[in-house]
């Protein structure tokens, strides 16, 4: 059975644009265990993947020892594939057969286009015979499912508008008072407004659903990421800033403004 290693990346969004890679190299090996290295925030993304190993922790703000001790622990392993989405440096410490690694991507040009997705795939594109890229895609259990439907189950009709007006930093913030006004504009086709963001957004969320005209549920930090994606994935139409909500979202199937 082949053992691979996965390197994905750190922020919420990247690593759902990482997601294909991880799809293909399935259908590639359908029988190989599949270890994935991420950032703590991101890993359960990957929780209910059905092909996936362990998942290992990176902590970038460990420094040099907790870089250390990931690579004693990745070290016990001999991979037969590592795929590193993230930097090449990694790869050199760890006993694999072979190596893949955005640098040897970038110098035989072979990335497949501009979207981050494309280019995420490029990595494997040769190894795996130049296949079609898979959508993104999340894995969820009954557990987020049953959530999503019970925090939804007292909103009227099915047309749900998913707003989602946070983000890392205020220059990727579209003004908080352009949400309330557009879902003004968009009322007639829909029948209630999601509010959604993390727990530092929860106040920026209230002060948009008391200006909406449709009723709102705000869920901001009141849920994991994986029950946000049952909960978009429930909705008609998403519409945010450049953030990891709008990744999940598309990853669920929902159409997305970003």
């Amino acid at each position: 059975m082949p053992e691979i290693l996965l390197i994905t990346l750190s922020n919420i969004g990247d690593a759902v644009m990482t997601t294909p890679v991880l799809q293909a190299l399935h259908q590639r090996y359908p029988q190989a265990v599949i270890d994935i290295v991420t950032d703590a925030r991101a890993s359960q993304l990957f929780t209910h993947c059905p092909y996936r190993g362990r998942i290992i922790e990176k902590d970038k703000q460990a420094g040099w020892r907790g870089s250390a001790s990931l690579v004693r622990q990745l070290r016990h392993t001999r991979y037969d594939l590592v795929v590193d989405l993230r930097t090449d440096g990694l790869t050199l410490l760890l006993r694999a057969r072979q190596r893949l690694t955005r640098h040897k991507t970038r110098r035989k040009a072979r990335t497949p286009g501009y979207h981050a997705v494309q280019r995420h795939f490029g990595v494997v594109a040769d190894h795996l015979g130049n296949p079609d890229i898979p959508s993104p895609r999340l894995w969820l259990s009954p557990a987020e499912l049953s959530f999503a439907s019970a925090q939804l189950a007292g909103l009227p009709g099915p047309r749900r508008l998913a707003l989602a007006p946070g983000a890392r930093g205020p220059a990727k913030r579209w003004p908080a008072g352009h949400f309330a006004t557009l879902a003004e504009q968009l009322q007639e086709q829909f029948d209630a407004v999601l509010l959604l963001g993390d727990n530092s957004e929860r106040a920026l969320c209230s002060e948009i659903g008391k200006a909406l005209p449709l009723p709102a549920i705000n869920l901001a930090g009141s849920s994991s990421l994986l029950q946000t994606a049952a909960i978009l994935g429930q909705s008609r139409l998403f519409i945010g800033n450049d953030s990891g909500a709008g990744h999940i979202a598309a990853a669920t199937d929902t159409a997305t403004v970003t």
